[in-house]
């Protein structure tokens, strides 16, 4: 067993749980402005979001401390970051500055991100050499 988390794996574990929070704050910060009009559905989905964002908090916290189920919880909140991704994109109820016909390609990059992060943690052998083991 590995030490130390490095490598892709660190840098997931550090977007997990700093980066994905990051963009949370700013995109919540531009829907605020909307509670008033948009209602619920924008104070629904911010709810969403931070659930999401918390579980892939969790996750990355489970990568670095070497915790024995952390690449299931990481793939659990990949797939469910992806999940709400592709729903807010694809619906109208969250405020957003795309331009038309550019939700696609939005979802594709949503999805190819998310993608190469569960391939990574499927195939590679860094990740089954510091937790096979644990």
């Amino acid at each position: 067993m590995a030490e130390r988390v490095g490598g892709w794996l660190l840098i997931l574990s550090r977007v997990l749980v700093v980066l994905h929070p990051l963009s949370l704050a700013v995109t919540a910060a531009g829907a605020l402005g909307a509670l008033a009009v948009r209602g619920a559905p924008v104070a629904l989905i911010l709810v969403l979001r931070l659930g999401v964002v918390g579980f892939g908090m969790a996750a990355g916290r489970a990568l670095q401390n070497l915790q024995p189920n952390a690449v299931t919880l990481a793939k659990a909140a990949l797939l469910l970051s992806a999940a709400t991704d592709v729903f807010v994109y694809s619906t109208p109820y969250f405020p957003n500055n795309r331009l038309p016909g550019d939700t696609l390609y939005y979802i594709a990059a949503s999805l190819a991100y998310h993608a190469g992060w569960l391939l990574y943690l499927a195939r590679s052998t860094r990740v089954r050499a510091t937790y096979t083991d644990t």
